[in-house]
């Protein structure tokens, strides 16, 4: 260590002396952590304002924070819609309809018999053979699985039978295999409508008769939708609801995080004091309540408009912040003609001596 940083180590062990809340700046914690390891005894913080600290103990506890309000859960909005559920059916049955492997391969024998197949079914349904008409449609997917329109044909069958859990399944396996098929949008929209699923059999329909129009299916659209439209309505109206309390919720949350980071701001403007202190060391020099003897106190030494200005640079800012970190770095800036002249100012006004630092070193007093 040279002599320059001796001299800048004496004086503050000197401050140290004359004022040992020093110590307990936040910035020296890893210096007072490093004196405890080797054993020393720091003194507490002592009180340099008797009148500031009489005020602090007259004020009232400060009440800790409220803790903040839950948020309560969205509760769904009372529907107040008035539908017409004329022909709605309950249906119990959820057992899946039967199906083939769509791997089979499929001779043109095995089309022609699911073709004789279908013929039959289509006979028996018209008798009202329903159970007859499922088996042999059943008979003729397992021949033909890759078949769109025979999902759809025993679709229409279990409509009749009143199991619309089915013929949606059929109807929707007959999309599959051709999302153009008309028919099986026509199907799994008829059976919405019987399980009271307006706005699906509304958009089912739809599809349908833009596919393949139909007298059939402009009935059953136009029977769906006065309920489809109330439901899309007010699920709008809903969703509005919805986002206004979102927006709500989300303005809260920004005025919180506003009114957080002013306090913060005013808290650490209030630490800093009102020309931001010290770089470096806020507080840590004594003001004219209480300081070390014979030192200038702190009103005093940003009176000088030097010093004043010399601080709003940021570069000589920096530099002493970086020294007060780690006093050795103080050698980093001895060629630094900006960051001598505040040190050579600050020396002349504590009226301290040293080896300097340097030319125009810190005991020489130059500025």
């Amino acid at each position: 260590m040279d002599s320059s940083q001796l001299s800048l180590l004496r004086k503050f062990v000197e401050m140290c002396k004359a004022d040992s809340n020093i110590l307990h700046v936040a910035d020296l914690a890893f210096y007072r952590e490093y004196l405890e390891s080797l054993g020393a005894r720091i003194p507490p913080h002592r009180a340099t304002d008797p009148v500031n600290e009489e005020a602090k103990s007259s004020k009232p506890t400060q009440k800790p924070p409220e803790p903040e309000p839950e948020e309560e859960e969205e509760e769904e909005i009372e529907s107040d819609v008035e539908l017409d559920n004329t022909g709605v059916i309950t249906d119990e049955d959820e057992d899946m309809p039967e199906y083939a492997d769509i791997n089979t391969e499929v001779t043109d024998d095995m089309i022609d018999q699911a073709s004789d197949k279908r013929n039959a079914a289509m006979d028996a349904a018209g008798e009202g053979h329903f159970e007859d008409a499922i088996q042999l449609y059943t008979e003729a997917i397992k021949l033909n699985p890759m078949s769109a329109l025979l999902y759809a044909k025993r679709a229409s069958v279990y409509l009749k039978m009143n199991k619309p859990k089915k013929a949606i399944h059929d109807s929707t396996k007959a999309i599959e295999l051709n999302p153009d098929s008309a028919q099986g949008y026509k199907w799994r929209g008829k059976a919405q409508k019987m399980l009271g699923n307006w706005e699906d059999a509304y958009h089912d329909l739809t599809l349908a008769g833009k596919l393949d129009f139909d007298d059939d299916i402009n009935e059953a659209l136009h029977a769906v939708t006065p309920n489809a439209k109330k439901l899309m309505e007010h699920k709008r109206k809903y969703e509005r609801i919805r986002e206004e309390k979102e927006l709500k919720k989300r303005k809260e949350r920004i005025r919180k995080a506003r009114e957080e980071y002013e306090k913060q701001k005013e808290e650490q403007s209030h630490h800093e004091g009102p020309t931001g202190g010290f770089p470096g060391f806020p507080g840590a020099f004594p003001g004219s309540t209480g300081g070390m003897p014979g030192m200038p106190d702190m009103a005093s030494l940003l009176q000088d408009p030097e010093l004043l200005a010399a601080f709003q640079d940021p570069e000589v800012s920096a530099a002493f912040q970086d020294v007060a970190a780690n006093p050795a770095n103080i050698s980093k800036y001895q060629n630094n003609p900006r960051v001598q002249s505040v040190i050579n100012k600050l020396a002349a006004k504590f009226g301290t001596g040293g080896s300097g630092m340097g030319r125009g070193g810190m005991g020489e007093g130059k500025v």
